[in-house]
């Protein structure tokens, strides 16, 4: 028996904050904007959070 993981199979959208702005696309961002967005330290941890939880 498979045991499905939280949240497997919902739809979302990303929403990112860059600059003071909600967005979930950054295409109509001007090119400061999307190089700031790019620079950001990406913070992860979610994957390891969820092996531990499963004794991986």
């Amino acid at each position: 028996m498979k045991v499905k993981t939280v949240g497997e199979g919902t739809k979302f959208e990303r929403i990112r904050r860059v600059t003071g702005y909600l967005s979930g696309d950054v295409s109509r961002f001007n090119n400061g904007k999307r190089a700031e967005e790019k620079d950001r330290v990406k913070h992860t941890g979610v994957k390891e959070i969820m092996n531990e939880a499963k004794g991986c």
